[in-house]
């Protein structure tokens, strides 16, 4: 059976009111979709909308109005000013997996390409969630977009599955990572001497980790296996630093319309979260490289990712699960971060004990710490050992006050 055509301010005729919707974000969000909750108002009931909700990308006041509520894994600023109606769930991608599949979901809204001539409709750029669990929501809904990407590694969705669609043509929101500067470069630069050629990269997204790719421009036969990619991998692509062939799996790309462009190539392929965390395809990943970023390190190498100055703003995302997948098949994890923080103020290296907020990559996960000031090999080190090598890489302005907590810390435990 064909699917209902309506108009978004509609929406609520088709979207049963209460219960618990996907909503689809990312780089797919759709604008669409979005004016149809707004328009469907208090008519929704108490719903609750999940799903992966992107800080700076996606703007979600929307969600929590009327009567809506949010079930997030991250914190928007929009969702952090209203507590009393969102639900902040701060898992690693397995825990989310398992935490979907278990939940009930009544209906998902999300967006896909018009149905090719066997009337399958693409999922495009955003194939983290959606074609893995689509057959057990009841109710489907779908923008269709003929601007969505095409992309591969997924069949689509067939359109008589979907119950309503709604129509219109929507450019992809962009997301621009920065330039580069001094201390990125430089730190770009160390992590090369680090990956292999041939390497398996796993990224974060954001302005360092960016940075880290780009600095293997000269690298060749790279592959890259990653929960999300940004523009760096299009970077890499014209550098011929990518192997030849299918080289690039993903489940999302966020960036600009470049990178929405380059997705269609054949050496690109989107995969569901199931997979591309998959402990155990990430252990047949040959020469695996994870290349994340945190807020801050303590002396111990634990790493802090969820906390900034305005108080939670996620869960761990998927850096644990490839970290500890990675621990299998003898992975280098390597953290970069710059040194300072506040124009050199606050060292992003602290103190053991001085960060209160919950670790998201422990002393196990991490190998190597990246600063603009070199790189510091934790592998096979002692407490004291790891501790020396991370305040080598600090700020010069704060290795004294890093060396004096150290030596009241180890004086606590040591001299018992």
């Amino acid at each position: 059976m064909a699917p209902k055509i309506i108009r978004p301010d509609r929406l609520a005729e088709v979207l049963p009111p209460g219960g618990l919707t996907w909503l689809q974000a990312c780089s797919a969000e759709s604008a669409l979709l979005r004016d149809g909750i707004v328009a469907a108002g208090d008519r929704l009931g108490p719903m609750t909308f999940t799903g992966i909700f992107v800080p700076g990308l996606n703007r979600l006041d929307y969600l929590v109005q009327d009567r809506r509520r949010a079930k997030t894994f991250f914190l928007t600023p929009e969702l952090r000013r209203r507590p009393d109606a969102t639900e902040f769930l701060p898992f690693n991608y397995r825990e989310i997996i398992r935490h979907l599949y278990a939940t009930p979901i009544s209906a998902a809204l999300f967006m896909v390409s018009p149905p090719d001539e066997n009337g399958l409709c693409g999922v495009g750029p955003v194939a983290d969630f959606v074609p893995d669990f689509w057959k057990r929501i009841p109710i489907r809904i779908a923008h269709v977009n003929p601007r969505l990407p095409e992309t591969r590694g997924y069949a689509g969705i067939p359109w008589e599955e979907l119950t309503a669609v709604v129509e219109g043509e929507q450019d992809l929101p962009t997301s621009q990572t920065g330039a580069p500067d001094a201390v990125t470069e430089a730190i770009g630069r160390h992590v090369a001497a680090i990956v292999p050629d041939r390497a398996t990269i796993q990224t974060g997204l954001g302005r360092v980790p960016d940075a880290a790719l780009r600095g293997l421009a000269d690298h060749r036969n790279l592959r890259i296996h990653s929960g999300l990619i940004g523009d760096a991998v299009v970077d890499l692509l014209e550098a011929g630093a990518i192997a030849p062939g299918l080289s690039i799996t993903t489940g999302v790309a966020i960036g600009t319309a470049r990178l929405y462009e380059a997705v269609a190539d054949d050496r690109f392929r989107f995969r569901p979260a199931v997979f591309t965390h998959s402990p155990k395809v990430i252990t047949t990943l040959q020469r695996f490289v994870t290349i994340n970023s945190v807020v801050e390190i303590d002396l111990l190498a634990n790493g802090f990712a969820e906390h900034q100055a305005a108080g939670l703003m996620s869960g761990p995302g998927g850096a644990s699960d490839f970290a500890s997948a990675g621990r299998a098949n003898d992975a280098i994890r390597i953290i970069v971060l710059p040194s300072t923080a506040d124009g050199g103020r606050t060292s992003r290296i602290v103190p053991t004990g001085a960060n209160p907020a919950p670790v998201s990559l422990n002393r196990f996960d991490i190998d190597v710490v990246v600063t603009e000031h070199g790189a510091a090999d934790l592998r096979l080190k002692s407490h004291h050992e790891r501790a020396e090598a991370l305040i080598a890489v600090a700020a010069p302005a704060h290795r004294p006050m890093l060396e004096e907590s150290w030596g009241r810390w180890t004086g606590r435990f040591w001299q018992r």
